[in-house]
C-alpha cells in the first residue's frame, strides 16, 4: 500500500519522484526527475559569462523560474497524491 502523503511530498520537492515511488507512469517520473536535475542546475549552479549564477545575473528570470517550478511541483504533488490514493483503494 502506497502512502499518498509520501508520494505528494516526493513530487513536491523533486519532480517525478512521487511517480517513481507509486510505480506508475515510470517514464513520466524519470523524465520529470531528469528535468528537475537540469532546472536545479540552471537555477542554482550554472555560472554565466559575468561569473554570477542566475539569481545574481538576472533576478527577474530567477523569480519567474522559481514561481513556475513551485506551481508545477504543487500540481505534481496533488496529482501524485491522487494517484497513490487510487492505488491504495
Amino acid at each position: 500500500m502506497k502512502k499518498a502523503w509520501l508520494s505528494a511530498v516526493l513530487n513536491f520537492f523533486f519532480m517525478g519522484a512521487g511517480y517513481l515511488y507509486n510505480g506508475k507512469r515510470i517514464l513520466l517520473g524519470a523524465m520529470l526527475t531528469i528535468s528537475a536535475i537540469g532546472l536545479t542546475y540552471i537555477e542554482n549552479f550554472h555560472t554565466f559569462a559575468d561569473g554570477n549564477n542566475l539569481q545574481n545575473h538576472d533576478s527577474t528570470a530567477f523569480t519567474i523560474l522559481f514561481v513556475c517550478v513551485f506551481l508545477a511541483n504543487t500540481a505534481l504533488a496533488i496529482d501524485a497524491y491522487q494517484e497513490a490514493k487510487t492505488i491504495a483503494d
